[in-house]
């Protein structure tokens, strides 16, 4: 295998996982959360979203919860923004770097965000261009890349044009998504190939989900293609609310014991990343899914 030495993965637990939580999780237990996640060697902690409380009460306290962290020097700080509005209480909380989002196919776009994909590029590049004034760097996120919940198979040709417009806005690096966890290694492999003359390897992360025990397994066919940034959510947290059965995340902890177990660097120390795991586990009172906290748990 011709895989790289080091790789960077993107926590997205305390945003893409809590969202979807129905039991409330307190202020401070976020907060003391995200200082864990900080103290375990992760570089890029996706801590909260600016979305309207009413879309997503979980995370209301979004600006209290930004203020309040101890920031670790050499950690991004990024959140999620929807739009101008969102910008500003992201501004005014201090985050490192702003992330936009939509869909590849237009039905869950619709669903997601209320507006059609031509109706939501316009309120993307404002926000895209303020936090630039502001400078601040910005992540894109595309869902559904790989199959949607409404459409079935997306158009490849659509997802391109999605990727390609967000460029074109300034954006720094794109998150591609596998958003209801229908994609199987043949079909990464195929679609990463067929992007690479239109997307640079190094401006694209690979979010996998989980929900057919597949994350693990498209992750190494994006390796051995080169790719290097990967996202992931503690304990395989989270889901998708548009998606029914999507949940889980790839498993944070579970992919850095595959990635370290394959010889690889990731500069995180699998043991308090795995003792976070426990400490937000116990918050939400059940069982996370993932594989390397129930093999801990019985240790």
């Amino acid at each position: 295998m011709d895989l790289p030495d080091q790789i960077t993965i993107k926590e997205v637990g305390p945003r893409d996982g809590l969202q979807n939580e129905k039991k409330e999780i307190s202020t401070e237990d976020k907060i003391e959360w995200i200082n864990q996640l900080s103290e375990s060697g992760l570089s890029y902690i996706e801590i909260t979203s600016f979305v309207h409380p009413k879309w997503i009460p979980q995370l209301k306290d979004a600006v209290e919860v930004a203020k309040s962290i101890n920031r670790k020097e050499g950690v991004t700080y990024a959140a999620l923004v929807p739009n101008m509005k969102g910008l500003e209480r992201a501004l005014e909380a201090d985050v490192d770097e702003v992330s936009i989002f939509m869909s590849a196919s237009e039905t869950h776009n619709k669903k997601n965000i209320n507006k059609s994909i031509e109706e939501t590029y316009p309120v993307l590049k404002e926000v895209v261009t303020g936090a630039k004034e502001a400078k601040k760097t910005v992540r894109g996120y595309v869902s559904t890349v790989f199959g949607c919940p409404y459409e079935g198979p997306v158009d490849e040709n659509q997802v391109v044009d999605v990727c390609e417009r967000l460029f074109d806005m300034g954006i720094d690096e794109l998150s591609l998504g596998d958003t209801i966890g229908v994609a199987n290694p043949r079909q990464v492999h195929e679609f990463l190939c067929k992007m690479e003359h239109v997307l640079l390897k190094d401006q694209i992360a690979l979010h996998f989900h989980d929900t057919r025990g597949m994350a693990l397994a498209n992750t190494a066919t994006a390796l051995q293609l080169g790719y290097h940034t990967f996202d992931g959510s503690l304990g395989g947290l989270g889901g998708c609310p548009y998606a029914k059965g999507a949940t889980g995340n790839l498993a944070t902890d579970d992919l850095v014991h595959m990635i370290h177990e394959m010889g690889i660097d990731t500069g995180i120390d699998l043991d308090r990343l795995t003792e976070a795991g426990f400490f937000i586990q116990d918050k939400i009172g059940k069982p996370l899914p993932s594989k390397q906290m129930q093999v801990r748990a019985k240790e």
